[in-house]
């Protein structure tokens, strides 16, 4: 009987087990991790540094491209493999290329029987003297459409910019989903005490609250851990992270107004109503605002949210579970704070009739 009513803290934590394990053990696509040099004049034999990152160069058949657009590229003269992560790639860059400006973002892939193909999407940079754009045409279009490897295998997609903290995302995004799962039940039973006068709506609402900052604490901390890899500092002022700490401050200020007032009944009807309007007006703080301006999060301000690279079904087998363990897990540590808020108003209680 025990074991069926905690079937979700089981739950709970086998989710998170399997997450830690399959989270961190997965290795990650093969992927560039840079080219060098890339800038280059048309007209001339270029040679490119490849590094690579956890590829095996030295095991398959490589083939380069320079691609422009969706349908002009041009093919590697010669490839010459110094290590599994390393590579010099030659290229005749043609006179002219197909675009009506001087200078363009060009696109480099890499094909490997073994690896399967890797991008470094718009990192080539070409500076042509004179346009002709029919001849660029011609010379950047292949006799022969090419054939890209493509290797089946269960492994993280390799993003250049996120590189091994692509796994944050099991981290970082489920801690604020739970976040906002457990600030929606605690509106729930703050309706609830407010209908009802019942006190354990109240102490149930409490808890939630609290367990909800304390996930939104982490949430914070591990973007910022985040940011400091990615953008190069621990905060900037990126819309979503300043309105997601307004939206903690205000949580905060609920913990101060409860400890401000002594009187149990108004306390709780007060802190009931605050908490109400609280998250009315987190939703459009982290939700709305965001999506209105220029934001450097996904799905924000113009910035798509997560595409098949960026959430691809191999993560999604990690992610999902993640945001429903650490649910459960949230959903535990508020009912422990719950029932050690009734024993203390018991013992209050007893204290004062005695």
């Amino acid at each position: 009987m025990t074991v069926y009513h905690n079937w979700w803290k089981i739950l709970g934590v086998v989710l998170i087990i399997y997450v830690l394990f399959r989270g961190i053990l997965t290795p990650l696509k093969p992927g560039i991790f840079e080219i060098s040099p890339a800038r280059f004049e048309s007209g001339n034999e270029i040679d490119i540094q490849v590094e690579g990152y956890n590829t095996f160069y030295t095991k398959g058949n490589l083939t380069a491209y320079i691609k422009h657009s969706d349908q002009f590229l041009i093919q590697s003269s010669k490839i010459n493999v110094t290590s599994d992560n390393s590579v010099n790639v030659v290229f005749n860059l043609p006179k002219y290329f197909p675009d009506s400006n001087k200078l363009a973002q060009f696109t480099f892939i890499l094909s490997s029987d073994f690896d399967g193909t890797t991008v470094l999407p718009s990192r080539i940079i070409i500076h042509q003297d004179s346009i002709d754009y029919q001849s660029g045409v011609v010379s950047w279009t292949l006799a022969q459409k090419p054939v890209f490897s493509i290797v089946h295998k269960y492994w993280f997609p390799y993003r250049n910019i996120l590189h091994e903290t692509i796994r944050n995302t099991f981290f970082h995004v489920s801690l604020w989903f739970t976040m906002f799962w457990l600030l929606f039940m605690s509106v729930y039973f703050s309706f609830k005490y407010l209908k009802t006068n019942v006190k354990d709506y109240d102490l149930k609402a409490f808890a939630l609250v609290r367990t909800a900052i304390f996930f939104g604490v982490l949430g914070c901390l591990t973007g910022a851990l985040w940011a400091r890899y990615t953008w190069g500092t621990w905060w900037t002022k990126d819309i979503k992270l300043n309105m997601a700490a307004i939206s903690l401050l205000i949580y905060f200020a609920y913990l101060i107004l409860r400890a401000s007032i002594d009187d149990e009944d108004r306390k709780a009807r007060i802190s009931g109503a605050y908490n109400i309007f609280a998250l009315v007006a987190v939703v459009p703080l982290i939700f709305v605002l965001p999506r209105l301006t220029d934001s450097l999060h996904p799905g924000n301000g113009g910035n798509p949210a997560f595409g098949a690279e960026d959430m691809d079904n191999a993560l999604r087998l990690v992610f999902y579970p993640s945001v429903i363990g650490f649910i459960c897990l949230g959903c535990w540590m508020a009912s422990l704070l719950y029932r050690l808020d009734r024993i203390q108003l018991k013992f209050d209680e007893k204290d004062n009739n005695s």
